[in-house]
């Protein structure tokens, strides 16, 4: 309600208002009003991002600024204070902590998977904060230049500051999905954001199959992101999680840190943590430990040392005391410290201006619409500035070739006007080039300057037809997107940090009370290594799995056969014992399969397991593991190599190093076969050019790790060797050569080419050295083999990505042609039978 009063005078002379308005209103109206106008500055203006680009508006403050400064990764820093006082004056004017924190979080590696600014400076870690803004200097990243790329040519639209005095962009163009590479937590009112960072190129790739196929599933997307990629490494144990989490944008999972036992003396072993759960710093982890300890939670450990330095990077020394296993207080340690620890997906992001909660597949498609709108706005600009150029570039070319008279209609004229009008009369022209041509310079009147205006116009008229195709061209815009987003992938990816796992989080069971209960058992098992490179386990029961002489596994009636993939090495040990991996560069690295995902043995699935070249943290990409061998066994372990080297070194004494070769290997070799075996067994070669050589192990004494082999097969010039196994000399069961033909000119996985099952038994034995026999005639067009297997039936292969393929029929002779294949076979190996 309202009242109105008129005031009189209180005495003479006094001046007192006319009239007074006074409004009653309810409090809890007001309040309402209020606190939802507060509630939707906080969602929209500070604690979400945008799907679209995935930043927040300080941090897309930020890029804008520093891009706008010209603080370019070729450029020198500035000091952070600059950049900060630069943002609060023009952009964001609120508090200066604010801008300073969000910069600092734009510039650690170790929250962001991509970094998007470059400091310089103490930036602060997990346990410590940033150094004040007057001490540390930044810059913009490379991928900050991808972020802002094309800002110039209308690409997003522009709104005010909050001053209306300059204008800021509405949304960055971002060149790569950064919400779900670099993640992102905010907390708003009433709701709130965590996403976890993810790997740039798995998420790339997401996202151009989703430019390629718009109905993709979420279970298509995941063969592409599996999980996330976390900037500290570690690793995620536990999928279903993610998945939950992909589907719906709410779950969670849990993480661990790598952890290794070594020997730390020659009578003292330790455990060493070189990588932690995401945003888990050490001293939080030592803190953590010394409570543990003094509580009496934690049993086994001697002392704690952080040996973390910038050459070697994190490590973190755990020592144990004599008569513990190190296996249990490691499991202790993950139950009472953050060497395990939990992280919440909650992927809430802005869509067209408001809140919502996105799994995968939406982000994807949020951030792949933001792309095709942006390149088509780019194109539309470049199409527009073009025709105007090559406007004015045919009436530039209309004055030079009538130059004379163009001279003579403006000294003709009394003014500018009047030649203009006179120009645009005579020669037919618009006003624009009218007045173009009145600006011309006398130095461009020479024939050099004709012929550059020639092929000027020639290449804009090329362009604006490419531009207008283009435009015309739903399908090529999209292409388009999705090789750019490749070529970002090119220049920005990394190998993957994070192992993913479907082990099962700690099992030390919230009630356990004694350090015993909390021993892994050691169980007998099973380590199966699969053809495209994944490694599991299977816990051992009697009757459930036997080997056969050959060494492929034979399982009993109740279990079923792997739907996915092939078997290129099998071993039999425990869970606590170590064996080794021989790896294409002649190393030999010893592992533990503990901590390997174990599969049910009614049910294998090798997809399920982990990539073996994560789980050992190969640091060469092209470096990949051929076989398992054991390091308790006497047998010696035979390996082939590319260029015909063979080689048998028995184990024994290695020392103990995590990781020694086992083969001295001359420039560009390498391992491409690698078995263990007995005396009895025979050695198996075949080349790029279909020989296959089979010859006594015995015919090859046993060298030491040092030694560089001897000659295998006789290779013939330009030929490699692309196989090499065993076989006993007596197999209990039939053994097959399975060869794959294709050209050698074609990329690799693009021509299924042909290909041939014989028995073993047709290929005649030769001697050690020789050239061997023709395993495979080549039809028209082929040169080469692409592939080729050698052990007990039936043989299995499998696509690149695992999935079954089909052979044709065994029983062909050693020297004929293949059958034409309908599908492309990436690897061949071992089937459970």
């Amino acid at each position: 309600m309202s009242r109105s009063d008129t005031t009189k005078p209180a005495s003479a002379g006094a001046v007192v208002p006319a009239a007074e308005r006074i409004e009653d209103v309810d409090v809890s109206s007001e309040m309402q009003g209020s606190f939802l106008e507060y509630a939707y500055s906080v969602i929209y203006s500070r604690a979400l991002p945008d799907a679209r680009d995935g930043l927040k508006p300080v941090q897309r403050r930020i890029l804008y600024q520093m891009s706008e400064m010209g603080l370019r990764p070729d450029r020198g820093h500035v000091k952070s204070a600059r950049v900060v006082g630069e943002v609060m004056g023009k952009l964001h004017p609120h508090g200066d902590t604010a801008i300073y924190d969000a910069l600092v979080r734009l510039a650690q590696a170790f929250t962001l998977r991509v970094p998007l600014i470059d400091g310089h400076g103490n930036f602060g870690s997990l346990d410590d904060g940033p150094a004040a803004p007057r001490y540390t200097e930044a810059r913009l990243a490379a991928a900050a230049l991808a972020m802002t790329e094309n800002l110039d040519e209308d690409v997003v639209d522009f709104v005010p500051n909050y001053d209306n005095q300059l204008t800021q962009p509405d949304v960055l163009p971002a060149a790569f999905p950064n919400l779900l590479v670099n993640g992102a937590s905010g907390i708003a009112v009433g709701m709130a954001t965590n996403m976890a960072p993810h790997n740039l190129v798995e998420v790339i790739g997401a996202a151009r199959h989703i430019l390629a196929h718009p109905d993709a599933t979420l279970d298509e997307l995941m063969e592409y992101v599996p999980g996330p990629d976390l900037p500290t490494g570690g690793t995620i144990v536990g999928l279903a999680g993610i998945k939950d989490a992909y589907a719906t944008g709410r779950g969670s999972f849990k993480t661990r840190a790598r952890v290794s036992v070594e020997a730390i003396t020659a009578r003292k072993t330790g455990l060493v943590v070189t990588e932690l759960p995401y945003l888990v710093g050490p001293e939080k982890v030592i803190e953590k430990i010394k409570d543990g300890v003094n509580s009496k939670k934690l049993s086994g450990i001697s002392d704690v040392t952080d040996l973390t330095d910038r050459t070697k990077g994190l490590r973190l020394v755990i020592g144990i005391k004599t008569g513990f296993s190190p296996v249990a207080v490691l499991e202790q340690l993950y139950k009472v410290t953050p060497l395990e620890d939990s992280f919440n997906i909650n992927a809430v992001a802005l869509v067209d201006g408001g809140p919502q909660t996105l799994g995968l597949r939406e982000l994807l498609l949020v951030y792949v619409d933001h792309r095709i709108q942006v390149v088509t706005r780019r194109s539309a600009w470049r199409l527009a500035r073009r025709k105007e150029r090559l406007h004015l570039v045919e009436g530039l070319l209309i004055a030079i070739l009538d130059i004379d008279e163009v001279i003579q209609v403006i000294r003709g004229s009394d003014d500018t006007a009047q030649a203009r009008a006179r120009l645009i009369e005579v020669f037919d022209l618009s006003q624009v080039q009218a007045e173009y041509i009145l600006e011309l310079q006398l130095r461009r009147l020479t024939r050099f300057s004709r012929i550059e205006l020639e092929a000027e116009r020639d290449k804009l008229r090329a362009e604006i037809e490419e531009l207008e195709a283009l435009l015309g061209s739903p399908q090529a815009i999209r292409t388009l997107v999705s090789d750019e987003l490749a070529a970002v992938a090119d220049r920005f990816g990394t190998p993957r940090r994070t192992v993913l796992t479907e082990a099962k989080p700690s099992i030390a069971g919230a009630g356990a009370k004694k350090a015993a209960a909390l021993e892994v058992q050691d169980t007998a098992t099973r380590v199966f290594l699969s053809a495209t490179g994944r490694i599991a386990r299977v816990d051992l029961t009697a009757g459930e799995v036997e080997v056969g002489e050959s060494g492929a596994p034979r399982m009993s009636p109740v279990v079923r056969r792997s739907k996915h993939d092939a078997i290129r090495s099998v071993i039999d040990t425990t869970s606590r014992t170590e064996i080794g991996a021989v790896t294409s560069l002649g190393r030999l690295i010893r592992f533990s399969p503990v901590d390997l995902p174990v599969m049910p043995p009614a049910s294998i699935q090798l997809a399920a397991g982990v990539r073996v070249a994560d789980y050992l943290a190969l640091p060469n990409r092209q470096e990949h593991v051929l076989a398992l061998v054991s390091l308790q066994s006497d047998r010696a372990i035979a390996l082939g190599t590319r260029d015909g080297v063979v080689k048998r070194v028995t184990p024994g004494d290695w020392a103990n190093k995590p990781d020694f070769e086992i083969i001295g290997l001359k420039p560009k070799d390498e391992v491409v076969g690698a078995v263990q075996g007995g005396d009895d067994d025979e050695l198996v070669f075949v080349t790029t050019d279909a020989q296959l050589l089979r010859f006594a192990a015995d015919s090859v004494r046993p060298q030491g790790r040092g030694a560089g082999g001897m000659a295998g097969i006789r290779l013939a010039p330009g030929a490699a060797a692309i196989f090499f196994s065993s076989i006993p000399r007596d197999p209990a069961g039939e053994v097959v050569v399975v060869t794959v033909a294709s050209s050698s000119g074609v990329l690799p996985g693009t021509d299924p080419g042909s290909a041939k099952v014989s028995d073993f038994a047709e290929f005649p034995a030769k001697g050690r050295g020789t050239a061997g026999v023709r395993s495979h005639r080549f039809l028209k067009g082929e040169d080469a083999l692409a592939l080729a297997w050698v052990g007990q039936a039936p043989a299995r292969p499998v696509s690149p990505e695992g999935a079954p393929r089909t052979l044709p029929e065994a029983g062909a002779r050693r020297d004929a042609s293949g059958t034409p294949l309908d599908a492309v076979i990436g690897a061949l190996g071992a089937s459970i039978a």
